[in-house]
């Protein structure tokens, strides 16, 4: 699997089974040197401070360079915006200088809810991105409020997690269900306890405010963004709260914000069987694929080796369990990039064989496991911590038995796995601070929104809605396979995206690429 654009997703439902849209990254730990320049904002930007919140709109920004041509820096944003005095939280930031005449700043969000701006920028700001890009602006990444270095969300040591996804819940049965409830109640109690009452506003919502505080602090009047998967949630909830505020936004690979969680749910997993229907049928194409007869036959033999996972738990090389959700971690990966599907074949070849580590491995990659048992991230407790405000979730038992039943009906293959979401937030601390509705976007820029044909995260439907619901947008399709298009799919997608950052140009509506 390459490694460079590991802006993938991991389904994590050792400790969560709910919508997945995480990134997973590299660990990034800056490495200061003498050299710091601080950056002060300009009192016009400074004066579109709401009221209560000068003081961190106008904030100065003392940058530090770090590895390799970065510069770092930390931004204050209040605790709780409805009492900006009770408390402040402190953000990671880090930015790649432009290289040519600078026109602004590009702020990222790689995904999640969960996933690390900070490590993005750093592991794919080189690489990702066009020169033509780079040379006009700066590209900046931040964790976001609960994410990575920015008041994390902690919950589990290293060891506490490994032992967390050796549990196998059987939530279709009384018994079961009530294990999970009882696990799910007990982690809850561990995040609020090691946390701290920061957990209870690290909604979307106030992340988009950050955005804005954000923006001005990199002395942007207007913001001009690039948010992938989840991040094209918060550049809609940002859309909406400041849509006089808004310059240029790609909002690629879309969440629909009007749907529920459990919508939200089903359509990734319809999404995810026709993803590994679409990659059966190219494995079969190839000469050292391990799935015989049809298409059918394949993903049937793919169904048949999880359920020996699941009745009869295999062992890795490295002495570690694999569950049928580790495997499942592990078989979905792959799905998030086609350049990864090379990976997944091997992998599914040793599993025939015997031998599940390769996909363990995948399933570690994905839970942001390293080699020496370390975990490089929070996204995992972020992700939850997160979409528990986010989503109002369905917690009834006869209801969650009601989804599943769908959900097998949908996806044959991964359904049961996606089940029983309402788990995870029934006995969370903090009850949710959103209902789902539709984005009202009224400003005058236009935004672009870009959807893959073949995205198993967000499907191309939830582009289209967005879209529709902006209103004052433009919709740019690539026909090809995996999660988002930016900076994996061809010269058609970066062209319009480029030229409508750097020369102002919005790509015609319903082009297709």
């Amino acid at each position: 699997m390459k490694s460079a654009p590991r802006r993938v997703a991991a389904l994590c439902v050792a400790l969560a089974s709910m919508l997945v849209l995480s990134a997973c990254t590299v660990p990034f730990l800056p490495t200061p040197t003498d050299k710091a320049s601080t950056s002060t904002v300009d009192p016009s930007i400074a004066a579109s401070a709401p009221e209560g919140l000068e003081k961190f709109y106008s904030q100065p920004v003392e940058w530090s360079s770090c590895e390799n041509g970065f510069q770092c820096g930390k931004v204050q944003v209040p605790k709780d915006y409805a009492n900006p005095g009770a408390g402040e939280i402190t953000l990671s930031v880090i930015k790649l200088p432009s290289t040519g005449n600078k026109q602004g700043s590009i702020l990222l969000n790689p995904g999640g809810p969960g996933g690390s701006g900070v490590d993005f920028v750093k592991d794919a700001g080189n690489t990702l991105f066009t020169e033509k890009l780079k040379s006009n602006f700066d590209l900046v990444g931040f964790d976001p409020r609960g994410v990575g270095r920015s008041a994390p969300v902690t919950c589990m040591t290293d060891a506490e997690r490994d032992a967390a996804r050796e549990k196998v819940f059987r939530k279709n049965t009384d018994e079961g269900l009530a294990a999970a409830l009882a696990f799910n109640k007990s982690f809850a109690e561990q995040c609020a306890q090691q946390t701290g009452d920061v957990l209870g506003h690290i909604d979307t919502v106030s992340a988009a405010k950050d955005l804005d505080v954000l923006r001005a602090v990199v002395n942007d009047a207007k913001l001009n963004y690039l948010g992938f998967s989840y991040g094209t949630f918060l550049g809609s909830t940002y859309a909406a709260l400041f849509p006089d505020n808004v310059g240029h936004l790609v909002l690629d690979g879309a969440v629909d914000p009007s749907i529920s969680n459990e919508e939200l749910t089903a359509g990734q997993a319809r999404a995810f069987e026709r993803a590994i229907r679409t990659y059966v049928a190219s494995c079969q194409e190839q000469n050292q694929c391990p799935l015989s007869g049809s298409v059918d036959n394949g993903v049937q033999e793919i169904r048949d080796l999880i359920n020996a996972v699941d009745q009869n738990p295999q062992t890795a090389k490295d002495g570690r369990l694999v569950t049928s959700n580790d495997f499942v971690n592990g078989l979905i990966l792959p799905l998030y990039n086609d350049q990864s599907w090379p990976a997944l074949t091997q992998a599914l070849e040793s599993a025939f064989s015997g031998d599940v580590s390769q996909m363990m491995r995948l399933a570690d990659l994905g839970a942001d496991r390293e080699p020496n048992g370390t975990y490089s991230s929070n996204s995992a407790f972020a992700f939850q911590a997160i979409n528990c405000l986010d989503y109002p979730m369905v917690t009834d038992t006869a209801e969650m038995r009601a989804e599943e039943a769908r959900l097998i009906q949908d996806s044959p293959t991964f359904g049961s796995f996606f089940a029983y979401g309402g788990v995870n937030c029934k006995d969370w601390p903090y009850k949710n601070t959103r209902t789902p509705a539709p984005v009202e976007y009224n400003g005058s820029a236009p935004i672009v929104v870009v959807g893959t044909t073949g995205d198993p995260a967000t499907p191309l439907e939830w582009s289209q809605s967005l879209r529709k619901q902006l209103e004052n947008a433009s919709l740019v399709t690539w026909e090809g396979e995996g999660h988002t298009a930016y900076g994996r799919s061809n010269t058609c997608v970066s062209t319009a995206v480029d030229d409508y950052f750097v020369d102002g140009k919005l790509p015609q509506d319903g082009l297709k690429c």
